[in-house]
């Protein structure tokens, strides 16, 4: 296979840019796709596990695990999206070290700025690919995570009243058991034990 950075050191100059923006808009779709399926997938793991939470007993401290558990694999969705760029950026060899290409991904994508890292003159129009990238997937888990929380208020309220309940049951088989007691002490202490005249 021939080494990518070898064959864009072949384009001319004058192109440089143009290639910049098409490899940029291919990495942009792509990426986004990617993150769409994602969510995707995220979405419907967290509304099969909600009814589980919802017939079980009503544990609040699993509905809030299954939130933070939706949000950090939201979080994961994105720096795989930064660490795609990243990788893409030292396969064409555009910056030379890792860890630089992951720090200039990351402050792109999350439209930060670029650090102390550059592409160069002829390839910097990836850049600002790069945050348009980032808007466009920070819009899309936002809009996620609104119907997310709406969700998670809905569950978090149903398991509030369901423990409640439970709580108010609990209580009264307690009072009836509480009054069952003390009337059948009552009714020992006046009956057989009273001594007859």
């Amino acid at each position: 296979m021939p080494n990518l950075s070898a064959l864009l050191a072949k384009i001319p100059d004058e192109f440089k840019p143009m290639a910049a923006l098409a490899i940029g808009a291919f990495m942009l779709v792509f990426l986004v796709l990617l993150h769409g399926a994602g969510l995707h997938a995220i979405l419907v793991l967290r509304k099969r596990r909600e009814p589980r939470l919802r017939a079980g007993r009503p544990l609040l401290v699993k509905g809030m695990f299954l939130l933070a558990s939706t949000i950090f694999l939201m979080l994961g969705l994105h720096i795989v999206g930064f660490m795609l760029w990243a990788y893409a950026l030292l396969l064409m060899g555009l910056v030379p070290r890792a860890y630089d290409a992951i720090y200039f991904c990351a402050n792109a994508y999350t439209t930060l700025g670029y650090g102390n890292v550059d592409l160069g003159v002829h390839w910097r129009n990836i850049s600002p690919i790069i945050g348009i990238s980032g808007l466009f997937t920070f819009a899309w888990t936002t809009s996620a995570l609104v119907g997310v929380v709406a969700s998670h208020n809905k569950l978090i309220e149903q398991l509030e009243d369901e423990r409640e309940q439970q709580i108010r049951t609990r209580l009264t088989a307690l009072k009836e058991e509480w009054d069952a007691n003390s009337s059948g002490t009552k009714g020992n202490a006046a009956g057989p034990d009273k001594p007859s005249k």
